[in-house]
């Protein structure tokens, strides 16, 4: 792990020079988003020279931060959006760092690509899967990644009272409810698709009661 991880001002400072002029929305989850998501903890879990994966990249903001502050030696992120890849290759032809890569998903089949990774992150994907298939979603992507490699997942704890408030939150940034499964499930289901947890923290910022497990496949 980094011995020094950025901290909100650094990152947020970092995000305001990578996004000059956008719009008020777009704006406001850039700059909101770092406030409310342990992301200095996130970025303190990767080694140097790792390969890092992103499920759920959107348009690339996590392995931007990632690029400049964790020393990866690749990354690569996979979302269903066509829309979001597009924005993300954009984000990152602009970069120095060039080794990266984002493909397209149909939230079901892991592209191969991810089994070349050593770190994998799931943050705040979860919630946003169908209830019926999240546990399937879980054993699928533990399917495709390589022995000695990590998964880390961060999600809402929705055996929390505050669990309302990321509702809230969904409707107004995604349009729609998240289906949060509780910390235990969570650990349960990691363990039941084969992971072995190494371990894992609760961490509440503002009204969001965050969650995060690390583990590692044998």
């Amino acid at each position: 792990m980094n011995n020094k991880p950025p901290g909100n001002t650094e990152i947020l400072a970092y995000l305001k020079e990578q996004y000059p002029g956008t719009g008020f929305m777009d704006g406001l989850k850039i700059r909101y988003r770092p406030l409310i998501c342990p992301f200095s903890n996130l970025i303190s879990l990767a080694k140097p020279g790792d390969k890092i994966g992103d499920v759920g990249c959107g348009s690339g903001q996590f392995l931007l931060l990632m690029s400049h502050f964790a020393s990866p030696s690749q990354v690569y992120g996979i979302e269903i959006s066509e829309k979001l890849i597009d924005n993300a290759n954009t984000l990152f032809a602009k970069q120095p760092f060039g080794s990266f890569a984002f493909d397209t998903f149909d939230g079901i089949h892991f592209p191969p690509g991810l089994g070349e990774m050593d770190i994998i992150y799931l943050i705040d994907v979860l919630h946003h899967v169908p209830k019926a298939n999240q546990q399937q979603f879980l054993q699928n992507l533990v399917s495709v990644m390589k022995s000695g490699s990590r998964l880390i997942l961060k999600d809402i704890n929705g055996a929390s009272a505050l669990v309302c408030c990321n509702k809230m939150h969904d409707i107004i940034f995604a349009g729609e409810i998240g289906n949060e499964i509780s910390f235990s499930k969570a650990k349960q289901w990691i363990t039941q698709a084969g992971l072995k947890i190494i371990e894992e923290s609760k961490k509440r910022m503002y009204v969001y009661p965050h969650y995060t497990i690390i583990a590692e496949k044998p």
